[in-house]
């Protein structure tokens, strides 16, 4: 039986994503949302070109690229000597090579516009303010208005969708805690570059910094393993974690006020899907560690390929297919996050090493690495 309608829980990047996806293949759906309004969440996000050429398809990516920035270069540098340890070419060079552009932007204007061509498409309807505290099918057929052929969860690392799949995923603490800050244009100290992303390296620690032009600011994400939630909270390692960095770095650092906190969890192992009529997609069912910045552009793939297989081939084949090729991908991913954290956070003599490896290889040896991650092209 093909399916006619879906109901989707979450309406940030993952689910209006989902809905625009499935109204591309004819399928009508309620994206059911508890906060009251979409406003301002988050804050800069990296959209690698495996994701911008699926907002392509979907009619997104022109508003997105009259107000992103696209950088020259992905560095990665020292963070007590600031210096440059390797880079990766990108703007036009991306493009040309991976067939898609890499942009730079606030979380928010992605949202935003993901909204905006959701709510110009017909097929596609947004409740907003309601709620799920348990996940329960006559409810979501309730605010629906229909009894859907498909629930997908699309509501985040801490989703309530998770318990309709028997088996599902739990958030479990990583272990590592991140600060997220935003500074001024006009505060921005030289050593940070204006068109670049930066990673600055240190032990069991980086920092991640590139330009929103439209917001008018840098935005810095500290992250730092083996870390305490409670104690980091408080903000005790946003200031130690980085003591023995560059001095402008810690100048930068001690000049921060009220850095918005986030402890990252992570999903364990577990199903995505029942077999039948619901599915998990994005964070609900893969959240991972930020090390490859992969977490929005994993969700665009979800939502792009879910819709794709709904719409060929019977909802039970093409959940279990969904599956097993996302499930493949995500870890490939997470693979290569844990390998970025081993290096950015490494110390001593694996430093050492890091370093000069990096040194000896050509940026177009360092591209060629990200092809099987950046030139990625979504089954449709």
């Amino acid at each position: 039986m093909p399916v006619g309608n879906v109901a989707i829980v979450g309406a940030g990047i993952a689910g209006l994503t989902a809905a625009l996806s499935f109204a591309r293949k004819g399928i009508s759906s309620t994206v059911i949302e508890q906060a009251p309004e979409l406003t301002e969440v988050g804050a800069g996000l990296q959209v690698s070109p495996n994701a911008s050429r699926i907002l392509a398809e979907l009619g997104v990516l022109a508003s997105l690229e009259a107000i992103w920035m696209e950088p020259d270069i992905i560095e990665l540098r020292s963070g007590t000597s600031l210096r440059r340890l390797a880079a990766v070419p990108s703007g036009r060079s991306a493009r040309q090579r991976w067939g898609a552009p890499y942009g730079l932007l606030h979380r928010s204007s992605l949202q935003q516009a993901l909204l905006s061509a959701a709510q110009d498409q017909p097929l596609c309807r947004l409740v907003l303010g309601k709620r799920l505290d348990v996940a329960d099918r006559r409810a979501i057929a309730d605010i629906a208005g229909t009894e859907p052929d498909l629930v997908v969860g699309a509501d985040g690392v801490r989703s309530v969708i998770r318990s309709l799949v028997p088996g599902a995923p739990q958030a479990r603490f990583s272990g590592n805690v991140a600060w997220r800050i935003t500074v001024p244009d006009a505060q921005t100290p030289d050593f940070i570059g204006r068109k670049n992303v930066t990673a600055f390296l240190g032990s069991s620690s980086h920092l991640v910094c590139y330009p929103l032009r439209e917001a008018g600011c840098i935005n810095l994400v500290a992250i730092v393993s083996k870390a305490d939630p409670e104690a980091d909270g408080r903000g005790r390692t946003l200031k130690h974690a980085f003591s023995r960095w560059h001095p402008a770095i810690q100048r930068l650092l001690s000049d921060v006020t009220a850095p918005t906190f986030w402890p990252l969890y992570e999903a364990g192992p577990g199903n995505w899907q029942d077999g039948a009529k619901t599915v998990l997609i994005g964070d609900a069912a893969h959240a991972m560690m930020p090390f490859a910045a992969q977490g929005a552009a994993m969700a665009i793939e979800d939502a792009f390929e879910l819709a794709g297989r709904v719409a060929r081939i019977p909802l039970g084949a093409a959940l279990a297919d969904f599956e097993t090729r996302r499930r493949q991908r995500a870890e490939q991913v997470r693979r290569r996050g844990a390998f970025n954290k081993f290096a950015y956070h490494a110390r001593g003599p694996v430093r050492l090493a890091r370093d000069l490896v990096l040194g000896l290889r050509p940026p177009q040896a360092l591209a060629a690495d990200l092809d099987w991650l950046y030139g990625y092209r979504a089954e449709d």
